[in-house]
């Protein structure tokens, strides 16, 4: 099993004929869960989850997509809100409503005292930007340490951060902390300004992850590993928007790397170039997919398997 672990809240994303906003299940981890879930790997989400309507749509989809809920924390407060904005080409930005909410209640003492499965993904999206949340999710990272692997997408949001000197100190810890690290260029270009991303890989890598991945939209993939560098083109789709792309990718490469075996410590810091090549491609369609519909909706394995390997263009 494979532990998602960090915010699931509501985005209120446009409608096309722009009348309004539609809610849809969202939250990095939450999109994680629910892409491992479709592509049928055995998944569970830790979350605070509320009571409300918005709780009851989370949950629907959550079950609905094949997560086991049954670390999943209840909050008396009200589910954290995303408002969504779409450029002309469909590429999101989000202003977050975590005052209290749902998000905006974790305290270490509500963490399970264990956890099943060998490895745990973390987000850093709210956590890290939101002291209680990032102290909360800290503590459980140094916990699980010793146990087992760990994954963390920083999902930079510096715009919710009060303070964003901690931030980037929060960050630079959990980079040491974990084992592999999904990151994408916009989210380097606020770290590092200017620096290209292949060096900040390799910055990032010697601090301790076995595997430092970067997406960079249409330009394709950059990844570091053991097995020297992998650059990969993007597949070519028609976007609806970008809402979860990067969630789904990351979806997609852990359940690559589970079903070859490699999620393992020592394995993930031994994968040959082939092997992280064949998951990444694997991650790449699974976020190609995810593009061509409105909101955080990830494929399932049979959407991504009728789809197949020649059905899609590469820029």
């Amino acid at each position: 099993m494979i532990v998602a672990c960090g915010e699931a809240l509501v985005d209120l994303v446009p409608r096309r004929d722009g009348d309004g906003y539609a809610a849809r299940p969202g939250g990095s981890p939450a999109n994680v869960a629910a892409g491992l879930g479709r592509l049928g790997v055995e998944v569970a989400l830790l979350a605070r989850i509320a009571d409300d309507g918005f709780g009851r749509l989370l949950r629907a989809h959550l079950v609905g997509s094949h997560v086991d809920l049954s670390i999943a924390l209840p909050a008396a407060e009200p589910t954290t809100l995303a408002v969504v904005t779409l450029d002309p080409e469909g590429a999101a930005e989000y202003s977050f409503y975590v005052e209290g909410s749902a998000d905006g209640g974790w305290e270490p003492g509500q963490l399970p005292s264990e956890l099943a499965g060998g490895c745990l993904h973390v987000s850093g999206s709210l956590a890290l930007a939101v002291p209680t949340m990032g102290d909360t999710l800290e503590s459980l990272l140094l916990r699980e340490r010793s146990r087992r692997t760990l994954a963390f997408d920083p999902n930079l949001r510096p715009r919710l951060a009060r303070d964003p000197a901690r931030l980037r100190a929060r960050l630079d810890r959990w980079i040491a902390l974990v084992d592999l690290v999904k990151v994408s260029s916009d989210d380097l270009a606020w770290v590092s300004p200017g620096e290209p991303v292949e060096a900040v890989a390799a910055r990032w890598r010697e601090r301790g992850p076995a595997l430092v991945v970067v997406t960079r939209g249409a330009a394709g993939v950059h990844a570091l590993g053991p097995g020297g560098p992998v650059d990969l083109p993007a597949p070519r789709v028609r976007v609806a928007d970008t809402v979860g792309a990067g969630d789904a990718f990351m979806s997609g490469l852990l359940a690559a790397l589970d079903r070859d075996g490699r999620l393992p410590r020592d394995r993930l810091a031994a994968i040959p170039a082939d092997a992280l090549t064949a998951a990444l491609t694997q991650a790449q369609r699974v976020a190609a997919l995810t593009c061509t519909r409105v909101g955080a909706e990830p494929p399932w394995q049979r959407e991504l398997d009728s789809w197949g390997a020649n059905s899609f263009k590469y820029s």
